[in-house]
């Protein structure tokens, strides 16, 4: 549970950063992409809880 608000504060912090710079974001830029993120990311964990 720590780890998980851990992780949405520091991609806020990055993403409030890039805005505040005018830095592109190292977010995809399409939501296709996004959506091709969270299924890798639960691909990974899904696999880590079944090996």
């Amino acid at each position: 549970m720590t780890a998980a608000l851990l992780g949405l504060l520091v991609g806020f912090l990055i993403g409030a950063g890039c805005r505040f710079f005018d830095i592109p974001s190292p977010a995809p830029p399409r939501l296709i992409g996004a959506f091709l993120l969270v299924a890798m990311t639960l691909g990974f964990v899904v696999a880590d809880r079944l090996l």
